[in-house]
């Protein structure tokens, strides 16, 4: 494996600029903050993850009554259900970013010396929100009411807190970012592909920090309702910690989850300078889309193969670099069939014995914060060595041979780590992470 940091001499015998495979700029991990249904801080969370603690149960924020799923990931033990979507979304990245910005030692409180990209839910106005509005007007709801009503002012602030850049916008205010605050939404990869933007403003000299946030707080009953709609959910409910079973013969659909995941990265020049402890590095990208289906993946898998073998060229890697995959697994029946066809096209007969896992099986699917949340988790990993299993792994599928690390979490040397995110709408966006830079 390549792994050994690219440094260059200049002719007075003195170190120049590391740099990559590619010539470009290394992006390293300074800092690292998380918050999941399993707890808050990376403390709890890997205790709670290599234990093979879930943290779906019965949802109470709100009646089921009649629904047919009636289970989720929420973080309760935080919030009650007196915040909005796009309120716990804010509680939960400020969560995750303080306990990343501060293990990272990166400017003082307020004065974050770097851009911010944020992964958010498509923020939208919620039933109780819509019915105050409606309840306004005189006669039939229409919209040309509806705009008249917005036009008062009278809901100005309602319609501050909703608008899809508001949540990013206070997070920037609170940690000082520079610059304009970037929000994003590409579904379920939402928060790799904030990674991935902060990787390519530091390679190309925009900013020598980035503060990159995936956040979601969306476990709603109007969400719950649209994803059971499109048949997305686990009806499993009872009991609901068995329900997320990724790979398993009987998976039957996803587990909504809550969370946040936030790390800072920086230029690794500038982080040596400053004597900094550098976590990892993410030394590749890639990011494919298909638009096949809207919600459905591309039968080949291509866009997915497409997208790990991006982002292993990106980083100057093979796939025998790789030691560990931090799988995507919703536990819906054609994405887990699909992301193991595809690991099997770029790895080969590798994927016999290649650890694959999947964190949702604990966690839920935490949506617009999954990229985020298991690229925190990754760095985890190969921190302490040690590979979160995925349970409720009793019933295997013979059509997906893998190693899925069942159950039980498993010691191992990884330095190398692949993480896949595949969203609705054929987003599909890959990372690699590793413990130091890599050159050809």
């Amino acid at each position: 494996m390549a792994n050994q940091t690219a440094v260059n001499q200049t002719a007075a015998g003195q170190t120049a600029a590391h740099r990559d495979a590619k010539g470009r700029r290394v992006v390293a991990v300074t800092g690292l903050g998380i918050v999941t249904s399993l707890g808050q801080g990376k403390e709890a969370n890997w205790q709670a993850l290599t234990a093979g603690k879930s943290g779906i149960h019965r949802i109470e924020r709100f009646p089921t009554e009649g629904l047919r799923t009636t289970i989720a990931g929420t973080v309760d033990f935080l919030f009650d259900g007196s915040f909005t979507a796009p309120q716990l979304s804010e509680k939960l990245a400020t969560l995750a970013a303080d306990e990343a910005v501060s293990q990272s030692g990166l400017g003082q409180p307020g004065d974050f010396p770097g851009e911010l990209f944020m992964a958010v839910p498509p923020v939208e106005m919620e039933w109780p929100q819509k019915q105050e509005l409606a309840q306004t007007l005189e006669g039939d709801v229409d919209y040309d009411g509806l705009l008249r009503a917005a036009a008062s002012q009278k809901f100005k602030p309602m319609h501050e807190l909703f608008l899809f850049g508001a949540v990013a916008d206070h997070i920037a205010d609170r940690f000082g970012t520079k610059g304009s605050p970037i929000s994003l939404s590409t579904a379920c990869s939402s928060g790799a592909t904030a990674i991935q933007m902060g990787v390519e403003a530091i390679r190309r000299g925009d900013t020598q920090a980035a503060l990159c946030i995936g956040t979601d707080g969306s476990v709603h009953a109007e969400a719950l309702i649209r994803f059971s709609l499109l048949s997305a959910l686990s009806t499993q409910n009872d009991p609901p910690e068995a329900a997320a079973k990724p790979f398993s013969k009987n998976r039957d659909g996803f587990v909504m989850g809550e969370g946040a995941g936030a790390l800072v990265l920086e230029d690794y020049d500038h982080a040596l300078a400053r004597g900094a402890t550098i976590l990892g590095i993410v030394a590749g990208c890639g990011e494919r889309g298909d638009g096949f289906h809207r919600t459905r993946s591309s039968p080949d898998g291509k866009p997915a193969i497409l997208a790990m073998q991006d982002a292993l060229d990106d980083a100057g890697l093979t796939p025998d670099d790789v030691d560990y995959i931090n799988a995507h697994g919703t536990s819906t029946p054609e994405n887990d069939k699909m992301e193991a066809m595809s690991c099997a096209a770029v790895f080969g007969e590798r994927m016999a014995s290649l650890p694959i896992s999947s964190n949702k099986s604990m966690i839920g699917h935490t949506l617009t914060a999954a990229g985020a949340v298991e690229a925190v988790i990754s760095f985890m990993t190969i921190a302490n060595g040690r590979i979160p299993p995925t349970i409720n792994y009793a019933n295997p599928d013979p059509a997906i041979a893998l190693d899925v690390v069942p159950n039980t979490a498993r010691d191992a040397t990884v330095r190398t780590i692949i993480s896949n995110s595949f969203g609705f709408g054929g987003q599909n966006t890959c990372l690699v992470l590793t413990v130091e830079p890599t050159h050809a």
